[in-house]
């Protein structure tokens, strides 16, 4: 098991969002704390995964996994999961919440990078949440999915668009006028188009099956699928 990043070879990522988000380690798991939004997108999230592949049994990879909301609803629903993050702050709170849930996670600190040079097509299913519009190439994560997936595997992906709504709602609404997140956890420039995602997609040879809305009301603590991406969505993508 890795013990640190390696820089040299897995350079892409940003120190100062793994710092950010390590920081909030030690309340990730509190339903009412910083990662509040993320519990209500959680639901969903696996809802859009089991909805397009049977769980029992797939080995599944979860790609910037953070505190394991997501791995452990996975693996909850009799996936065999591996969970990454280089964020070693967040992969110790991981690992204590799998001895008070006993849902048995596989976590690593390593870069997806460079498990893709240890285990190319190794996993039925990998999933990227809210993940890609925190590293300096979001591309090249894509890239390392695409060699992870065995054939006719499944990525799922979801990310914030470069739209004028999304500014609006997920930097200056929820960050600084409803502060439903920190403040910074999000940098506009890094918002991706699904054109652009799609772009990448097709680049390492997978199909983009799907582009759906992903819809957060805060005023009953929920996420909703929707047609409507201006802002938040999730994407699909197979392998052939």
């Amino acid at each position: 098991m890795s013990t640190a990043p390696d820089r040299a070879a897995s350079p892409n990522f940003d120190q100062a969002e793994l710092d950010k988000f390590g920081a909030l380690a030690h309340r990730w798991w509190d339903p009412d704390g910083p990662q509040k939004a993320l519990h209500a997108l959680n639901p969903v999230r696996l809802q859009y995964v089991a909805a397009r592949l049977p769980l029992a049994g797939k080995r599944v990879l979860d790609v910037g996994c953070g505190g394991g909301l997501l791995s452990e609803a996975l693996a909850a629903a009799g996936a065999q999961v591996t969970a990454i993050d280089l964020a070693p702050e967040l992969l110790k709170v991981a690992r204590l919440h799998t001895l008070e849930s006993g849902v048995e996670v596989d976590y690593r600190q390593i870069a997806v990078e460079a498990l893709a040079e240890q285990a190319p097509e190794s996993f039925d299913a990998i999933t990227c949440m809210e993940m890609l519009e925190h590293v300096p190439d979001p591309g090249a994560i894509i890239q390392a999915c695409a060699r992870l997936l065995k054939p006719g595997g499944q990525l799922f992906l979801s990310t914030l668009n470069r739209t004028p709504a999304a500014f609006a709602l997920a930097v200056v609404g929820a960050e600084y006028l409803a502060r439903l997140l920190p403040k910074g956890t999000h940098r506009y420039a890094d918002f991706i188009k699904p054109s652009e995602l799609a772009a990448w997609t097709r680049q390492c040879g997978l199909q983009l099956t799907d582009v759906s809305g992903l819809v957060y009301e805060p005023w009953r603590g929920a996420a909703r699928l929707s047609r409507r991406t201006e802002v938040n969505y999730l994407a699909c993508a197979v392998k052939p």
